[in-house]
């Protein structure tokens, strides 16, 4: 009987649990003896130009190592294009928190008195907070790049006319809020350099991007660069690769050929590390008065942040993603990315996704509403067929496999979707206070979207018949250790309990791509499928020869982890014997999977909220989800995913927001006032199955990590517009706090 597909507890909680994670601030190791700390001067102001720092004082001070400027910085390390982020500011800061000095400091406690002495003369420069101000382009942020806008992008059809056939068009502005990743873990990085080699310890998802990164932007050859992934407290995205100041941290040890370590505060983790989201959308949907859609058009401005990191690639992300589930035969979507003074974004869980879906259903519903259609039938009669799969959308994804019809349908039964709308109803004629609001939502995502550049695993047989599994995908709480070992014992017989799974260190595993974009199973698990197999095939030739017997008369007894002739136990041979039968070439396997596309996972979600509506307090009270992700492998680890995905997506919904004020200051630096979610915020999350395997791996499995998000953000925020709908309120955008609640049910009373 195979172990797949079956409720395995997560090997590695009782480690978590008891002794507890070892994160980078947490190494007590020989090599990072005696390191220095860092602290970083950050920028007080969001655009100015700076005409001078004078770092005398602090260098004076006792404990003070070194004050690093940019001019410490060689030549060739400095940024060649317009829009380049340098390590630390050059003559101009362009957001609040934007590292300009690192003092280095022999113990904690000097660091920020170090660097309060550290005097930077600024020269104010008008800001650029918004999107809007930035396409106005009154103020560039880099003046040799002559523009704000730092990429652009279209897709699908480009036909203008495509709306003149509509009975219906609606158009609508919306927001898709910037958001925090706040991780348990903040930012932190140690690194040392000795013998010619730089070794650096960094909180990353990605450690062989991490260290091409360090190799390059320091002028290093790869193998004088070895990075280490410790326990990692939560990625969400924001920790794919090495980020700016984690980079700088690599430097300063590389510079003082010391040792030096950082870890950030919270404070500077909310207004320092990458937000995600911020995006500007106008959506425009046409269509017939029977439900029947016929034209989409979705006009994005991404904000980038003070530099375009990823900013255009999100955006493109969402482009290609723009119809959704939804059979639209007139759909384009277009994108401008702009730069602004605030804190960079980048990839944050769905990464483009979630802000494409919540678009698209947002339309839905306004086009609903326009036509007087119960919104779930407006989907029902746009939804892709089943049998159209593989389905090419009009702006070029290729969707592998899906039924969302049956997804919609397992929802809507589960959740009891006439019952809700005839509660709704009573309420409504009875006059409460408290309204009930349903939100339904059904998307579609692209999983491993670099399938072409695959994933590594190296399988070795040790003396013992234990296995070690070493892999290029890196796990920071999915549960990889679990995973890897169930597909091992599946295919080798060697139980799960013997079978060692080592990742993030590029000594171990020198090529390697990493975990983001949901492509760990599809990638990384399927390159442990296929070490495995190779494995057992050199088995086979081994044990034939051991045994002297046809290899086409061998077995292995997966339940026992013996290899015999076929129906004789009295040839059997341990894993241990046949390896010890390899010789020196060892018994292992060392491949990399490719896959010739994405994946792409569907689902529908249903939410229930109630809206106290004299205060505009939303309450989450009930989420059905359907999260089709292929092959389950664990559901207890396809579970956890979806909880903390549907956790992040209603967050969003109703919580979260970055906020800046009209000169750049960040006003959400803090926990006091950011609203992170928190679990008496949420119901428990009732998850219904559905299962429909790809093509494109020999796993038939897609990603989950990012499903529950996308599903999630859209569902909660129509809900809490439906539950106040009878009033009046046609929208309200994202976050659905109390405030902008009650100003949507006053702005709609005043208007009626």
């Amino acid at each position: 009987m195979s172990i797949l597909g079956t409720r395995v507890v997560r090997t590695e909680d009782p480690r978590l649990l008891t002794v507890g994670g070892v994160y980078v601030d947490d190494l007590a190791i020989p090599e990072l003896d005696g390191a220095v700390r860092a602290t970083f001067i950050r920028s007080p102001v969001a655009h100015a130009a700076i005409t001078g720092i004078d770092a005398d004082a602090a260098r004076r001070l006792p404990g003070v190592v070194a004050v690093l400027t940019a001019a410490d910085i060689a030549e060739a390390m400095r940024p060649d294009k317009p829009m380049a982020e340098p390590l630390l500011a050059i003559d101009r800061v362009r957001y609040v928190g934007e590292p300009v000095a690192l003092v280095l400091t022999d113990g904690t406690c000097q660091g920020e008195d170090a660097a309060e002495l550290v005097a930077v003369e600024y020269e104010p420069l008008a800001p650029v907070v918004t999107v809007a101000d930035a396409l106005l382009a009154k103020t560039l942020l880099f003046p040799a790049a002559g523009t704000n806008i730092a990429g652009t992008g279209t897709a699908g059809r480009a036909d203008p006319d495509r709306f003149g056939g509509c009975e219906v068009v609606v158009e609508r502005t919306i927001v898709n809020q910037r958001v925090a990743p706040v991780p348990l873990e903040v930012r932190a990085t140690a690194a040392r350099w000795s013998d010619g080699r730089l070794t650096v310890w960094a909180s990353t998802q990605n450690a062989q991007l991490a260290r091409d990164t360090i190799a390059r932007r320091l002028g290093l050859d790869k193998s004088a660069v070895r990075v280490i992934a410790p326990d990692v407290g939560g990625g969400f995205g924001a920790k794919v690769g090495i980020d700016r100041d984690a980079l700088t941290v690599a430097w300063a040890a590389y510079h003082t050929r010391g040792s030096v370590r950082w870890a950030e505060t919270r404070s500077e983790n909310l207004s320092g590390m990458v937000h995600g989201r911020g995006q500007r959308q106008t959506i425009r949907i046409g269509g017939h008065r029977d439900g029947r859609v016929i034209a989409y058009q979705l006009s994005i401005v991404q904000d980038c942040g003070a530099y375009p990191r990823s900013g255009a690639f999100l955006a493109s992300l969402t482009q290609l993603m723009a119809s959704g589930v939804y059979d639209i035969p007139g759909c384009g979507a277009d994108y401008q990315a702009v730069v602004t003074t605030t804190t960079p974004i980048a990839a944050y869980r769905g990464a483009g996704r979630p802000e494409a879906t919540a678009a698209i259903e947002r339309a839905m519903d306004l086009f609903a509403g326009q036509i007087g259609m119960d919104p779930v039938e407006v989907r029902r009669r746009n939804l892709v067929p089943a049998q159209a799969f593989p389905y090419r959308t009009a702006t070029g994804a290729v969707y592998d496999t899906g039924d969302y019809a049956s997804a919609l349908a397992t929802v809507l039964a589960g959740a009891g979707y006439e019952d809700l709308r005839a509660e709704q109803a009573r309420r409504r004629e009875r006059g409460d206070v408290v309204c009930v609001g349903i939100g339904v939502s059904c998307y579609v995502e692209i999983t491993a979207a670099d399938a072409a550049s695959g994933e590594t695993a190296r399988l070795a047989i040790d003396g013992d018949g234990s296995a070690t599994v070493y892999t290029g995908s890196s796990a920071h709480g999915q549960g990889h250790a679990t995973a890897w070992a169930m597909l091992v014992q599946d295919e080798l017989g060697i139980p799960m309990e013997r079978v060692t799974v080592i990742h993030g260190d590029t000594d171990a595993i020198p090529e390697a791509v990493g975990t983001y974009g949901s492509r760990s199973l599809q990638l990384g698990g399927a390159a442990v499928h296929k070490a495995a197999s190779q494995v057992r095939d050199k088995a086979r030739q081994i044990a034939a020869q051991l045994i002297e017997a046809s290899e086409a008369d061998l077995e292995l007894d997966r339940d026992h982890g013996f290899w015999q002739v076929r129906g004789d136990p009295t040839t059997a041979l341990t894993w241990a014997q046949v390896a010890a039968g390899a010789g020196e070439d060892g018994l292992e396997a060392d491949v990399r999977f490719t896959a010739p596309q994405p994946t792409f996972p569907f689902g529908a979600h249903l939410a229930v909220v109630e809206v106290d509506t004299e205060t505009g307090k939303a309450r989450l009270v009930r989420h059905v989800t359907v999260d089709d992700a292929g092959v389950i492998v664990n559901p207890v680890l396809a579970e956890g995913q979806r909880h903390g995905g549907i956790a992040q997506g209603a967050a969003q919904a109703l919580l979260e927001e970055v906020r800046f004020d009209a000169d750049g200051n960040p006003q959400t630096a803090t926990l006091a006032d950011y609203a992170a979610v928190t679990a008496p915020d949420l119901p428990s999350f009732e998850l219904l199955d559905s299962v429909t395997p790809t093509t494109v791996n020999p796993l038939g499995v897609k990603g989950i990590g990012e499903a529950g998000t996308i599903g999630a953000m859209p569902a909660v925020q129509s809900a809490v517009i439906d539950a106040v709908a009878h009033l009046g309120v046609t929208h309200i955008d994202m976050p659905a706090t109390p405030q902008h609640v009650w100003a949507a049910i006053n702005e709609a009373r005043a208007a009626r």
